[in-house]
């Protein structure tokens, strides 16, 4: 029952955080556009029937009955259409019609004053600003998150503190786990090495990797060596002679090493019988910008591939192929999987809480990457119009043509249904995906 109870922790500690970074992504739409002074009507979290609303001024602010999204409603988002007086209002969500609510004001619903006000009408640096305000809300709070997990609690790493220590030497293509009599002891238990100790020095050289250390050993079989170690605040000079045995080779990935049959290459190396514990070290800060962008390369990656990895998902769910952990996923799967991080019990309860900070963090970085994809209805794709607007005006201008005016947006609506129907499709295949064969992190 207490893993059942983690488990759905893990799932509503992710819901909470996606909300609130919905909220706070509609938020840097809507902060710039006030300040500009646009129109806006509503400010609203979710979609389906309003929950819970208040006016503050004159914008309607209010929750949704399905808060897994949201959207800020500001006037003139589209240009007008030829014949037409204004722009009307329109949103920042998928669609401009939300179900259960009175239709949004339609271009000769708009009065004059509030025309004035609208979005297309403002200068091209300040649309810009309004439509990344968005994004760029959910990078700074994927900065923020990441600046927690990596500073506050720190990344698990191999330390230089002895996790174990085996008893005997086994052969790396040994099946049995156990010792024997007639088995070799370990060199590590022999010369007095205990879990917990921590390693300071080697031959009287101060150590700064674990890898170091197993380098050394690696190389020096049948050499006496002398290891220092801190043990209760003392400190202990143990002398061990690595054994000459079998282990696998190693790739520069950390992988095993395979010859040209496909066979795992065994290499005869030094080996004492210690294996590292791992600790979460705090990183500085200048470790949160490298990681922060790799989770954008990385998304980036993701969504240049997008056809064929939404391929290798359909041959997934409807297959026997396995999930690839890298892959997409839909809210379904990210909830299973916070899930199953907050319900494993082999993990520290901060490691724990840093693994459901660091998927909030990167739901962030998607979302901040995905609304700069430069299609409507995406943020990305305000912003195209918008480049584009503005340089065809240079343009005329330069050529000495008369202001073409404000492009009008509404042109691409075909294109936008077209945008979301495949959104859509992609989301459902997504969640059946997660439903039917999900990815599994520690099963």
């Amino acid at each position: 029952m207490d893993s059942v109870i983690a488990f759905s922790l893990g799932v509503l500690v992710i819901a909470v955080g996606l909300i609130l970074s919905i909220a706070l992504h509609e938020w840097g739409h809507y902060f710039p556009a006030k300040k500009f002074g646009v129109y806006v009507s509503q400010f609203m979290i979710g979609f389906g029937p309003t929950l819970f609303s208040r006016r503050s001024g004159e914008t309607e602010v209010g929750i949704k009955a399905f808060p897994l999204g949201g959207y800020v409603a500001m006037a003139g988002m589209y240009a007008p259409s030829p014949g037409e007086r204004s722009g009307g209002v329109s949103t920042t969500g998928f669609l401009d019609k939300v179900v259960g609510e009175e239709p949004l004001l339609s271009p000769d619903q708009i009065p004059a004053d509030i025309d004035q006000r609208s979005f297309y009408r403002l200068p091209l640096h300040q649309r810009i600003t309004i439509m990344l305000g968005g994004p760029f809300m959910n990078l700074f709070i994927a900065i923020v998150l990441y600046g927690v997990v990596l500073v506050g609690f720190g990344v698990p790493t191999v330390s230089l503190t002895v996790g174990s220590v085996s008893e005997c030497v086994l052969a790396a293509t040994e099946t049995r786990t156990e010792c024997l009599a007639s088995d070799p002891a370990a060199p590590g238990a022999s010369a007095g090495v205990l879990p917990g100790d921590r390693i300071i020095a080697l031959e009287g050289q101060e150590l700064q990797s674990w890898f170091t250390l197993t380098d050394i050993i690696r190389q020096s079989p049948g050499e006496p060596l002398v290891l220092t170690v801190e043990r209760q605040a003392q400190m202990y000079d143990l002398t061990l002679t690595p054994l000459l045995t079998q282990r696998y080779a190693f790739d520069e990935r950390g992988e095993v090493s395979l010859d040209d049959a496909g066979n795992p290459i065994v290499v005869a190396v030094g080996f004492v019988g210690i294996s590292s514990a791992i600790e979460s070290q705090r990183q500085t800060l200048t470790s949160v910008g490298p990681a922060v962008w790799d989770n954008i390369v990385g998304v980036g990656r993701v969504i240049a591939t997008l056809p064929q990895r939404m391929v290798d998902v359909a041959q997934a769910a409807f297959g026997a192929e396995e999930r690839d952990p890298n892959g997409p996923l839909s809210v379904v799967g990210v909830g299973r999987i916070a899930g199953e991080i907050a319900a494993v019990e082999s993990l520290a309860l901060r490691d724990r809480i840093a693994g459901l900070i660091g998927i909030i963090a990167s739901l962030n970085v998607a979302l901040f990457v995905f609304n700069l994809v430069p299609l409507l209805p995406l943020d990305g794709g305000h912003i195209a119009v918008a480049l584009y607007e503005g340089v065809k005006r240079k343009i005329y201008l330069l050529t000495g043509k008369a202001d073409p005016g404000p492009v009008n947006a509404s042109r691409l609506v075909p294109l936008t249904l077209i945008v979301i129907a495949l959104l859509g499709g992609m989301s459902l295949l997504l969640m059946y995906a997660d439903i039917v064969n999900p990815v599994r992190l520690f099963s």
